[in-house]
């Protein structure tokens, strides 16, 4: 994706990294889809679902610098709402962490 044009993406809120701004309603979270991650940037209200875990997507641009400017966060309640090959990179992600965590007994 070229900077500057807006676009959607979807992938989970990395856990440990939701920071508030004080005295604002920016928020900066990391978006993963267990392969890669994106720094994002929002300033508005929150969907009520939005939490670390979380599926999400977002709307939005990136700067010049990779980061990610989102202008909508959506919350998404299962696996059905992401792109498919959002939700095919989680869920090879998660059953190879399964295969790492079943190999170390």
């Amino acid at each position: 994706a070229r900077a500057g044009l807006p676009f959607r993406m979807g992938g989970l809120v990395q856990m440990g990294s939701v920071e508030r701004s004080p005295g604002s309603l920016t928020v900066h979270f990391v978006l993963t889809d267990m392969q890669h991650s994106v720094p994002i940037t929002y300033t508005g209200i929150l969907p009520d679902l939005f939490r670390e875990g979380q599926g999400i997507v977002v709307h939005g641009s990136l700067n010049k610098d990779g980061a990610f400017t989102a202008d909508e966060v959506l919350a998404k309640h299962d696996e059905n709402y992401m792109p498919p090959e959002v939700a095919a990179a989680i869920k090879k992600a998660k059953e190879q962490a399964a295969a790492q965590a079943g190999a170390g007994r």
